[in-house]
């Protein structure tokens, strides 16, 4: 855990959150501003900055979060016709939070190219 981390303390309870799901390698969460009518976050409970800090040792946990994400959209009526899994990587990337994270949308038709 990283002590000035809004995610890390998302997943250690010291900050509330909607929980969607929880294992002893992640947690899940509804975000506070959907870009969609299902929109949820899911982050390691272990502290990664972003993919460009990964490393060889984080494999198991993220491919586990992929899981997740399909045991999550099941749960979902909205995510039966699809979804998108989206990683935003480094500031011109997107990221805004410091702590690797997969935002899990459905319930809308998403065009192409994002962004």
């Amino acid at each position: 855990m990283s002590d000035n981390c809004s995610f890390c303390k998302i997943a250690d309870g010291e900050i509330s959150s909607h929980k969607v799901y929880e294992d002893e390698k992640v947690f899940a969460f509804k975000d506070i501003n959907p870009q969609a009518p299902v929109h949820i976050i899911i982050i390691p409970k272990k502290h990664i900055n972003s993919l460009e800090t990964i490393l060889e040792e984080d494999e198991a946990v993220l491919g586990h979060i992929q899981i997740v994400a399909s045991k999550i959209a099941k749960r979902f009526p909205e995510m039966k016709k699809g979804f998108r899994l989206i990683n935003n990587c480094g500031l011109d990337g997107g990221q805004t939070v410091f702590h690797i994270h997969y935002h899990l949308l459905g319930g809308r038709v998403f065009a192409w190219p994002p962004g």
